[in-house]
């Protein structure tokens, strides 16, 4: 079996560009409207199709992408009462893209087998950019058989790597979450530390871009974000938390502790009562109040 025509169920802020993605690669896309009615119009307008709801994206198509904010809403998209289970045929694959607990996702895996159907967790890595040119990386857990079937759809986003069997594209994907988490904090801590010292904070950029501190968000993220005076778009502060939240509960429930971890979103959870929506590099705000400086200003880029 070839996979020729692709559902998604989520047309958002990632959804949509992936949508543009799958069209450009030839495949058939059938979608439906949940909140953003406007992002669905666009990739009608590109090609895609379609259908009243879940179920009937999923009775039109050879697999299945869900984009979901977390595991309710893939449990409502695959589940509820007009979900994609009331179209799925036995061998249509389910994908689901979002970044969810693995506890959850093995659980889906689970119920998707029992019917007959496969299933990948391939979550993402990069932003609605890298999304709309098909170039970001997919964390893909399930087995072989299936990942197989999927690569063709799966290669139209990015660069898919198999990482193990069922909810360990989702573990692989929390791993980066909390690296993220934790260098983004580190970030921000530093910069202020030299803004306060009376650093040139461009200067600081372009020393430590060549030095062992280099890493991406300070070379590519927050020139883009914080050091351009904004925190608006990116990546949600609260999503970030969601992610951070399954990773100390699938560590909890292994028995271990995650104490940088456990500060870490202690801090985000903090900054998110002004700046829950906004991107997670908000969360260097604290650090600026406490500090009494901010670090932003014209010529904080790297040199």
């Amino acid at each position: 079996m070839s996979i020729k025509s692709v559902g998604l169920i989520g047309v958002g802020t990632m959804g949509e560009p992936m949508g543009a993605a799958l069209l450009r690669a030839g495949f058939e896309l059938h979608v439906c409207a949940h909140r953003s009615r406007e992002r669905v119009e666009r990739l009608l307008g590109k090609g895609a199709r379609e259908e009243k709801n879940p179920g009937a994206v999923a009775a039109a198509s050879d697999a299945v992408i869900t984009m979901l904010p977390d595991a309710p809403q893939v449990e409502e998209a695959l589940f509820g009462e007009h979900g994609a289970r009331g179209g799925l045929k036995a061998g249509t694959l389910v994908i689901d893209m979002s970044t969810i607990s693995p506890i959850a996702s093995r659980a889906f895996h689970e119920r998707l087998g029992r019917i007959g159907v496969p299933m990948l967790d391939a979550p993402v890595s990069g932003g609605p950019v890298r999304a709309e040119k098909g170039e970001l990386t997919l964390m893909v857990g399930g087995d072989e058989k299936a990942f197989r079937l999927g690569e063709p759809v799966l290669r139209a986003l990015g660069t898919p790597t198999h990482v193990g069997p069922a909810g360990m594209g989702e573990t692989v994907k929390l791993v980066n979450q909390i690296i993220i988490g934790l260098v983004m904090i580190a970030n921000a801590e530093a910069l202020v530390f030299a803004k306060k010292s009376g650093a040139d904070i461009g200067v600081v950029c372009g020393v430590i871009a060549s030095a062992t501190g280099s890493n991406y968000l300070l070379e590519k993220w927050l020139p883009q974000t914080w050091l351009a005076g904004s925190h608006a778009g990116g990546f949600a502060l609260d999503l970030l938390r969601k992610d951070l939240n399954a990773a100390l509960d699938a560590a909890a429930r292994m028995g271990m502790s995650m104490p940088a971890t456990a500060l870490a979103n202690q801090l985000y959870a903090a900054a998110a009562r002004e700046h829950g929506r906004h991107d997670y590099s908000a969360v260097a705000t604290l650090f600026e109040n406490a500090a009494g400086v901010t670090v932003a200003e014209p010529t904080a880029r790297p040199r």
